[in-house]
């Protein structure tokens, strides 16, 4: 059912609270930290049964000079340098199968599907990179490991290692740097707007009915998993709860949306108990380069589905013809246009 605001009031919907003064500071600091040490992204082709597509086991090096693992799939006799999606998991995904994950690159796309550090168990695709760092004590999940503080928290090291995959993939042969988009949905949407509001020069962002948005609401307004782990630790944790909404405000998809100038395709389902259809029209309409959305009405947390990922091919279309990718500031509502 829809359980949010109605539509009208979330087409004009913005969070309230501004991001933390240091933000852009502490976001520097943790990019420049990792860049001390060598990127070193490496590609070992692997041997498939695809007569289209190959394949390369990529490995680069993340936050504190971690190796993060990721899949390179691009089409098999392709000529020069390929436009690149880089694509993020949900929460509790990996990269997954070698053989999952072909549209991208059988559209004619060098297509890197990365890890999120320790996932990879809990959703239906596995995972290949450890997250080598510790925590205090955390509710099970990600949500809540190293929490009260933003500096030991989890979805810094994520973050940082989102920005470093669009780093390693422009530094690919087989990839061209200044044709490069990212992609994703729920947690992996969230991930595409840090790495938007983060790096320079990307060509086109999709962030799929986003997490990681607006999450002092998010954790009020629903009780389902993920955003379910944060009060479950703070009803425990009683007296940190100003702690725990400081990190939070480091990571949220929000500010890193008023940082991005790439030219981006929300969506969003009104029926949504996972990332709540408030949290990702305060993205959206924070968001400072011209974007396009896409609202389904009578849908949960699949969004579109397939119909996302057919507008998402279409929105990103453009640079394999060595076009601009265009927003034309769209909100489409069950086939209905307006301005936006």
């Amino acid at each position: 059912m829809h359980v949010d605001l109605p539509l009208d009031r979330l087409l004009e919907y913005r969070a309230t609270g501004d991001a933390p003064a240091d933000f852009d500071d502490f976001w520097r600091s943790s990019l420049d930290e990792a860049r001390g040490h060598a990127l070193d992204p490496r590609a070992v082709p692997v041997r498939t049964a695809l007569r289209t597509l190959d394949v390369c086991d990529v490995t680069f090096n993340g936050y504190g000079g971690h190796p993060v693992r990721a899949w390179l799939r691009t089409p098999r006799g392709a000529d020069g340098p390929l436009p690149a999606v880089v694509e993020f998991p949900g929460y509790g995904n990996g990269r997954g199968d070698v053989l999952e994950a072909l549209e991208w690159a059988s559209a004619g796309f060098a297509h890197l599907t990365v890890d999120a550090r320790g996932q990879g168990a809990a959703g239906s695709r596995a995972g290949a990179t450890p997250d080598p760092v510790g925590s205090a004590p955390a509710f099970p999940g990600f949500m809540t490991r190293g929490i009260e503080d933003p500096a030991t928290y989890y979805y810094r090291r994520a973050i940082v290692d989102a920005v470093r995959a669009v780093e390693a993939v422009r530094a690919l042969d087989a990839v061209d740097p200044a044709r490069v988009a990212v992609v994703g949905g729920s947690q992996g949407g969230g991930l595409a707007l840090a790495a938007a509001g983060l790096a320079d020069g990307l060509a086109g962002v999709v962030a799929r009915v986003p997490f990681l948005c607006h999450i002092d609401r998010a954790i009020t307004v629903t009780d389902a998993h993920p955003y379910a782990e944060i009060p479950r630790y703070l009803s425990v944790h009683r007296t940190r709860a100003g702690a725990v909404l400081r990190t939070l405000s480091y990571v949220d998809g929000v500010h890193f949306a008023a940082r991005a100038a790439a030219p981006a395709l929300f969506t969003v389902g009104l029926m949504d108990p996972v990332c709540p259809p408030s949290t990702v029209f305060a993205a959206h309409n924070n968001y400072a380069g011209a974007r396009d959305l896409l609202v389904w009405p009578y849908n949960a947390h699949e969004g579109g589905g397939v119909a996302d990922l057919r507008a998402s091919l279409d929105f990103l279309a453009p640079l394999l013809d060595g076009r601009p990718v265009t927003a034309r500031g769209t909100v489409t509502v069950h086939g209905e246009s307006s301005g936006g």
